[in-house]
């Protein structure tokens, strides 16, 4: 038996109502009859009332209920009637479930002007409440520190180690890349200048002072903040968004006690050990530029060995913990404060590199300022 094509008919009344008359097999396999024919005419016609006649319709399958749904919604958005009581059995039902609930449509912010991004009054609120649930973590984490020094915290070992390794050995060929090119960079800056002297001997001094005291911790603190923070922040945004974190919870276990302390302490370990890493590097980077001015490595060596104290070895390992506890702190934090969305765990992880680099340069000003009014 040959099936008849689906299609529709639409039937207007002296009183301006429709009438909508079905016919054939709305079945799959068959082309349907376009939706878009109906809204246009409905469109054109303002009519305020459809009434539906299924007594020419043959056979009907989901087909049919996708359609009978679109004409519903539409109905539904441009305030017109529509009478579906003329359905087979079972398509009535279909429908009264489909309809039976308003599909849900998410509120849209309004939008800003562009001025309103340099509102002082929205700026000042932002930056209290990011300040107060900052120090709202910070005293978490401490809290949670105490109780791993007094041996009740949830923390495991294995955990700390396996985050050492990540933050540690996985991190050694970005450091080597960028610890060396710096070096080069400090070297290449200070030559030009020495250069007009003729007092080229002294880019030793300068790449070693330089390194030792800036640009080893602050480079390997921002690699690691692009590297290392944006990852915790993923990483227990993804938990957030699967319910992990509210998993954890509800076992009566800390987050903070077992996953940000571990990722935390392995940081702390890691980033002056990677410190003196990328102070090596640089140095080396810095004699390769030397190099191409003349200098002989013994000259370098020599004279970096004059400008190579303690006090700027000990500057540049103050300032790694305190920039490992600054990334941890802004990733952790990120993560998880994160949404239940791909798109927050994406967002949370731009927080934490934003935020660690603002976090790290000043607290790289205020080390330096407080080491140059100790005269240290």
């Amino acid at each position: 038996m040959n099936s008849e094509p689906p299609g529709f008919e639409l039937v207007f009344d002296a009183d301006g109502n429709a009438s909508l008359l079905l016919t054939g097999d709305w079945v799959e396999g068959q082309k349907p009859a376009a939706f878009a024919i109906l809204r246009s005419d409905l469109y054109s016609s303002s009519t305020h009332q459809l009434v539906l006649d299924s007594s020419r319709l043959g056979s009907w399958d989901s087909t049919l209920m996708a359609f009978l749904l679109q004409c519903h919604n539409y109905c539904q958005d441009e305030d017109i009637d529509f009478q579906a009581t003329d359905l087979p059995t079972g398509a009535d039902k279909l429908l009264a479930v489909a309809t039976a609930v308003r599909a849900h449509i998410p509120p849209q912010e309004p939008s800003k002007p562009w001025l309103s991004a340099f509102n002082p009054a929205r700026l000042a609120k932002e930056a209290v409440d990011n300040l107060s649930e900052s120090l709202g973590f910070i005293g978490e984490v401490a809290i949670a520190l105490t109780k791993l020094v007094a041996g009740k915290s949830n923390t495991r070992m294995v955990d700390f180690k396996n985050f050492c390794y990540q933050a540690g050995p996985e991190a050694f060929g970005i450091i080597s890349l960028t610890s060396i090119l710096v070096g080069m960079i400090l070297a290449y800056l200070g030559a030009v200048q020495l250069l007009q002297f003729g007092a080229e001997i002294y880019v030793a001094d300068l790449v070693v002072i330089g390194t030792l005291r800036e640009m080893g911790a602050l480079m390997t603190a921002i690699v690691m903040a692009g590297r290392t923070g944006a990852a915790y922040a993923a990483q227990l945004g993804t938990m957030q968004t699967n319910e992990e974190i509210d998993a954890i919870t509800t076992m009566g276990i800390s987050p903070i006690e077992f996953l940000v302390v571990p990722r935390m302490l392995a940081l702390v370990a890691m980033m002056p050990l990677l410190t003196i890493y990328a102070d090596l590097l640089g140095i080396v980077g810095g004699g390769i530029v030397a190099g191409g001015m003349g200098i002989t490595p013994l000259q370098y060596i020599n004279q970096g060995e004059t400008a190579l104290q303690f006090s700027h070895f000990f500057i540049g390992l103050i300032k790694s913990v305190i920039f490992a506890v600054l990334i941890a702190v802004a990733g952790c934090r990120s993560g998880i404060n994160s949404g239940r969305s791909s798109a927050a765990v994406g967002q949370a992880a731009t927080e934490a590199v934003v935020t660690a680099i603002v976090y790290l340069i000043i607290a790289d000003a205020a080390i330096n300022i407080l080491f140059q009014q100790i005269g240290i």
